[in-house]
């Protein structure tokens, strides 16, 4: 069965940058397509950005359009995101899913499998 790691996670100021890495396991992704969500306290879970398996990129929210960028490694079974210009709001848990499908979807149900998910901590 497909695992997802995250990792990448930490503690940064406002304006920093961060790569979250999301390491598959138990299957290759290359028929997948790979999600990022994150959970901030409080709130439910929401979709950040999704990458097909043909490597089409959606993004979910325009707080995230322009910072942030999913990438993903077939040949290393991964998938990353980029995070630039971090701010406050973006702090949550980051998590990554993954589903046997080759389009997105910003819906978490949508989602078969999932990491536990990396904190990105975003403070002064």
């Amino acid at each position: 069965q497909l695992q997802l790691v995250e990792s990448g996670g930490g503690l940064v100021q406002p304006g920093g940058s961060l790569r979250l890495s999301c390491a598959a396991s138990g299957a290759t992704l290359d028929y997948y397509a790979i999600g990022w969500f994150r959970q901030a306290p409080g709130k439910e879970r929401e979709g950040v950005s999704c990458i097909s398996s043909t490597h089409t990129v959606r993004n979910y929210g325009d707080s995230v359009e322009g910072r942030f960028t999913i990438s993903r490694d077939n040949a290393k079974n991964a998938v990353y995101l980029q995070m630039n210009s971090l701010k406050l709001e973006d702090t949550a848990v980051y998590f990554c899913a993954a589903v046997d499908y080759y389009y997105c979807s910003p819906s978490v149900s949508f989602f078969d499998y999932w990491g536990q998910g990396t904190q990105v901590t975003v403070s002064s």
